[in-house]
């Protein structure tokens, strides 16, 4: 009873006091593969049960076969049933998916998030079973994501914030799993979150705006003008219905549920928004105001943008940039910050200022000179 090792050739399992493989080859020479200086052991556990001989294939983890030997000797101390780890059974793919049909999961409004980030962590860790998912594999996944294209912009590579979002998923799913007794451990627990360097400072010129709306197609058009005027979020544009329209206050009014940080807000409505709105047929308080052939949009919505962003010759520029343009043109009408944190739905003044871009003129404008 005790800790094994495998042979990576013979596949036979050795004492850990072996030094040398006794097994045999298949054409029944000895094998003699050197165990001491192999560094990539997989590591089994062996008891009796009922005076019967098992053997438990544990993985790579030298500490999970010494946990899992030690809970075999205390069920077995005490009476109990020896119950097979559930990570020498089940394949993250099937992990994923009871985690994704949980109620509570479904129902979270980054669902949608949820499903893109798993998807990436099924390519690396999809057939592997839990037992077999170390720290240094999730450390090895976040290299690896760091120096692909990024998802949405193929000519970048993925950003740090990105990984950081699908390793923390990948914490998530394990933390739910050991709570109801799926897993044993969480490989993700301790894995420091890289840094991050997410701070744009991108505005659209007023030529610039011009060019994009002359580039987008009809049903964009509308999108991207509420989105500069009012510094509306994606999500809380495409997801706005009618009955949020309050033509005659003059207002959009996002319930608690609609926003990101789960507070409800005014949005205002300049003339411009407000004509725009009267001349689009209305629906039904439930309707979606932005639906794409009668449905939400989906992923199409991104390559839209893009695709009109290129066309008008515009670099280095997203959507959410849309939302600092109209933060920081708020700003230079000398509109006061409260009532601007107000509007965009910001609850702190440390994130509100890395949407307020002061240009070289401003600078200068304070000694009195113009460039």
């Amino acid at each position: 009873m005790g800790l094994l090792i495998e042979c990576p050739e013979c596949r036979k399992r050795n004492s850990v006091k072996a030094k040398m493989c006794t097994g045999k080859m298949a054409d029944g020479s000895p094998c003699g593969f050197s165990l001491a200086k192999f560094s990539g052991r997989v590591w089994w556990i062996e008891y009796y049960q009922d005076g019967q001989r098992l053997r438990e294939r544990i993985g790579p983890n030298k500490a999970a076969a010494e946990q899992r030997l030690r809970e075999v000797l205390s069920a077995r101390t005490e009476g109990r049933h020896i119950k097979k780890s559930p990570d020498a059974r089940t394949l993250f793919k099937d992990l994923a998916a009871w985690y994704l049909a949980l109620p509570e999961v479904k129902a979270k409004r980054s669902y949608g998030r949820d499903k893109e980030l798993i998807a990436n962590l099924l390519s690396h860790f999809g057939d592997k079973l839990l037992k077999d998912i170390t720290p240094a594999l999730v450390e090895a996944y976040r290299q690896k994501r760091l120096a692909e294209p990024s998802g949405r912009t193929p000519s970048t590579l993925t950003a740090p914030a990105t990984v950081n979002r699908e390793v923390a998923c990948l914490k998530t799913i394990f933390s739910k799993a050991v709570r109801n007794g799926k897993a044993e451990r969480n490989p993700a627990q301790g894995v420091k979150l890289l840094k991050e360097n997410n701070e744009r400072d991108r505005v659209l010129s007023p030529e610039e705006y011009a060019r994009l709306l002359a580039a987008c197609p009809e049903h964009l058009r509308p999108i991207i003008k509420l989105a500069y005027h009012t510094a509306m979020r994606q999500g809380e544009i495409l997801n706005l219905t009618w009955g949020q329209v309050d033509l005659k206050e003059g207002f959009i009014r996002l319930n608690p549920e609609h926003t990101k940080t789960n507070e409800g807000r005014l949005v205002p409505l300049n003339g411009e928004m407000v004509e725009m709105f009267k001349a689009m047929p209305r629906g039904l308080p439930a309707l979606r105001v932005f639906p794409y052939k009668g449905k939400a949009f989906g992923s199409t919505f991104q390559r839209a943008f893009e695709t009109a962003r290129k066309r008008a010759g515009i670099e280095n520029f997203t959507f959410h940039d849309l939302r600092h343009t109209a933060i920081n043109n708020w700003r230079l009408q000398g509109h006061d910050f409260f009532r601007i944190m107000a509007a965009s739905g910001h609850k702190t003044m440390n994130i509100f200022r890395r949407y307020n871009t002061v240009s070289k003129d401003e600078l200068k404008a304070l000694v009195g000179e113009k460039i």
